[in-house]
């Protein structure tokens, strides 16, 4: 790989030795990847919640936060995924302790680090949205596909280790969707059913994520009748991401790199149209399907919810009850929860008995722990993301619209 004078300097330990692991670290992965040298980046977000760190990798952290100040400290502005515990809530999801013990230690060791700690999944929507042409060190999936596509900003997905690396240089390895080459459209799909909902945006992105099923594919989604919102592109791209691992998916006439099909393909052949009819999303509804069932606990997360949404959580439980068997769990990030509180939206969804949680992402939150703590078996979410999850963690999802997961949550059972 080429460096630069000062990259050359940071692998010698000219900045100390925190710097020297950030970009050995880049090195390798580059190298893996064959890339031909570092590109600069504008911003890094970092996925570390201490489910996928561990002691081990918290330990990590804190020796790197014992170091000079000049040496560990971030060089550009880097943010975090969400985290695993609300300090406000843990007791009551029966979370231990101990799990809140770890995850003080990880803030303290990341703002060490000069870290913000704004452990959100949507900072495309709360913090500070890339722009096109930035080049980035993302690491959630969602994050990534939402900022490649929507904003059309460039970044791979980077490990936990990777975008922490990215921080501390203000650089990544050019490889994949750095690179123009890669963003080209290589499968087309056409919409012959428009999704109305944001649980049908996200079958879509299951769907298209089935079909293409490749980190190197990037799908283009041609007859949208009109622009999908931000929540539902949203939606769409995180279960794009976690169905099919995608990291770029072109709208001709709403993504910014597709102004037309042809645009999409880089002027090149476009393929032939693969068709996506109701059949295809009332074949995905029926794989999650579980009417009648008793409904454990009805969660909005996975992607975090906006100010919008949780209006919307609001409205539909105003003047209702969650069932005494149920728990409902609505998930945003900090920023939005200040909002929420100011607004009165956390009065209203908690009224119902339901429980307004900040910056956590619930299958990063010991989800499998809760599961067994709380005797939950049966979730119901509106996230097709949640849904294609959870099932490793021992639960049996159903994917439906926030209106019916709040009448099942009432109810008591799956409606």
């Amino acid at each position: 790989m080429r460096l630069t004078e000062e990259e050359e300097a940071m692998r010698a330990g000219a900045f100390g030795p925190v710097r020297r692991w950030a970009i050995e670290h880049q090195i390798a992965v580059g190298q893996f990847f064959d890339a031909e040298d570092l590109v600069p980046v504008g911003q890094a977000h970092i996925m570390a919640d201490t489910e996928a760190t561990g002691p081990s990798g918290v330990a990590f952290l804190e020796e790197m936060a014992k170091k000079p100040e000049a040496e560990r400290r971030v060089r550009i502005p880097t943010i975090t995924d969400p985290r695993g515990v609300d300090f406000d809530a843990y007791r009551r999801l029966k979370q231990t302790d101990d799990m809140a013990s770890l995850e003080e230690r990880l803030i303290m060791a990341f703002e060490a680090l000069g870290v913000l700690m704004t452990n959100t999944c949507i900072n495309y929507q709360t913090i500070l949205p890339p722009v096109r042409g930035e080049h980035l060190a993302f690491g959630d999936t969602g994050v990534v596909i939402y900022s490649n596509s929507v904003l059309g900003a460039r970044t791979n997905f980077e490990g936990g280790p990777s975008a922490l690396s990215a921080g501390l240089t203000g650089r990544t390895p050019r490889y994949a969707y750095h690179l123009e080459q890669n963003r080209v459209g290589t499968r087309h799909f056409a919409l012959e059913h428009q999704p109305a909902s944001l649980s049908d945006w996200g079958a879509l992105g299951g769907i298209v994520g089935r079909a293409t099923n490749s980190y190197w594919e990037v799908p283009v989604v041609s007859n949208c009748v009109r622009a999908p919102n931000s929540d539902e592109l949203k939606h769409f791209g995180a279960a794009l991401a976690s169905f099919g691992s995608v990291a770029l998916f072109h709208m001709p006439g709403v993504t910014p790199e597709a102004p037309t099909l042809s645009d999409a393909f880089h002027g090149g052949p476009i393929p032939s149209a693969e068709a996506i009819t109701q059949s295809d999303f009332e074949t995905f509804y029926e794989g999650y399907a579980a009417r009648g069932d008793k409904v454990d606990v009805v969660v909005f997360s996975a992607p975090q919810l906006s100010l919008l949404e949780l209006e919307q959580v609001a409205s539909h439980l105003d003047g209702k009850r969650v069932h005494r068997d149920t728990t409902l769990l609505a998930v945003t990030s900090p920023e939005i929860k200040f909002a929420a509180d100011r607004m009165g939206l956390t009065a209203r969804i908690e009224a119902s008995g339901a429980l307004l949680l900040s910056g956590v992402c619930f299958y990063q939150s010991y989800a499998r722990e809760m599961a067994e703590a709380n005797g939950w078996k049966r979730l119901m979410s509106n996230s097709a993301k949640l849904v294609n999850i959870i099932g490793g963690y021992g639960y049996k999802p159903t994917l439906a619209s926030m209106e019916a997961c709040v009448a099942s949550a009432v109810a008591g059972r799956v409606l």
